[in-house]
């Protein structure tokens, strides 16, 4: 299930703490639709050719110093143009103000003038980096998220399979949690699927014949967490004596999300199996996978090793 990809200028404002120069403006209904942002250090100089007004643009010391000494005539010949009433907003940096002409202009094309006191290229990062992941791509799956020694675990399954039962053994056992139910799954790069809460249900876990417990005002703060990269999904199935399961991990499963291969593994479910012992487990090794141990393939290389050995003494 696919999802708007918009973030509204209030957003913008109380997360990344911005200042509103413009109360003036109606900012209902203006958002921003795209991650990229623009310092327009040549539209200023008079150049529009490629310029994407569509853009949060950015104001840092280069570009204040440069409209600094601009006549009053190329202030208002340029600020319109820069001014789009397609910009979603401006933001100046570095606590640095806008001129008078600047802001009449903003208010008359309807643009919000906000302000930051951090560095450009801190407010750059930081902005970049939050909307790369609110408007990221993002579909809704079935499943609990939850952070087991930093590798985020996404526990899939049919319905009253135990995946929230085992997401809370985790937490008890310390890991965290970041969704039960429904995961939104955002592709932030092409290596990179970060998944979250949706808003309504943060921190609730449901559990059959129990109901809906809080996470975190049982077991307090450091038992949740808001966000975490999707780095291995369990699959819990029920045991199928006529199924062949994979009993070394030679290779890697995948499934995918968005155009993204995450490493899978299915897990058949016997009673007595503890599931977050099995998940633990499962997170380690594959972050020691990615530090570039196998153990499966250390005992490959054993038994090749004993094997020509053994063939070597028979030979002699």
């Amino acid at each position: 299930m696919g999802m708007d990809m918009a973030v509204s200028i209030k957003q913008l404002i109380d997360k990344l703490e911005l200042q509103n120069l413009t109360p003036e403006v109606d900012i209902t209904g203006i958002k921003v639709t795209q991650p990229d942002i623009n310092r327009p250090a040549l539209q200023l100089a008079g150049y529009f050719e490629h310029y994407d007004e569509t853009r949060p643009q950015i104001i840092g010391f280069v570009e204040y110093s440069y409209m600094e000494h601009m006549t009053e005539e190329d202030k208002r010949e340029v600020y319109p143009k820069v001014l789009s009433e397609k910009t979603p907003c401006i933001v100046f940096c570095r606590d640095l103000r806008p001129d008078e002409i600047f802001l009449e202009t903003a208010v008359k094309n309807k643009v919000p003038v906000l302000l930051t006191q951090k560095s450009t290229s801190a407010f750059m990062a930081e902005i970049i980096r939050w909307l790369n992941v609110k408007l990221a791509p993002c579909i809704s799956v079935h499943g609990v998220l939850v952070d087991v020694y930093g590798e985020g675990v996404l526990i899939t399954g049919e319905s009253g399979i135990g995946k929230s039962e085992a997401a809370l053994e985790l937490i008890k056992r310390g890991h965290r949690l970041v969704s039960d139910d429904v995961v939104e799954i955002r592709k932030v790069s092409d290596d990179t699927l970060v998944g979250t809460a949706p808003d309504i249900t943060k921190h609730f876990i449901e559990l059959r014949g129990i109901g809906i417990i809080d996470v975190k005002a049982l077991f307090g703060v450091s038992s949740v967490m808001d966000t975490t990269n999707i780095s291995l999904v369990i699959r819990l199935e029920d045991w199928d004596k006529e199924k062949k399961y994979d009993r070394l991990g030679l290779e890697e499963n995948y499934t995918e999300y968005l155009g993204n291969k995450v490493v899978c593994h299915n897990i058949p479910i016997r009673p007595g199996r503890s599931l977050a012992i099995i998940c633990e487990c499962a997170a380690v090794n594959h972050r020691q996978k990615k530090m570039g141990y196998n153990a499966a393939q250390e005992l490959y290389q054993r038994v090749q090793n004993s094997l020509t050995r053994k063939r070597e003494e028979d030979e002699e």
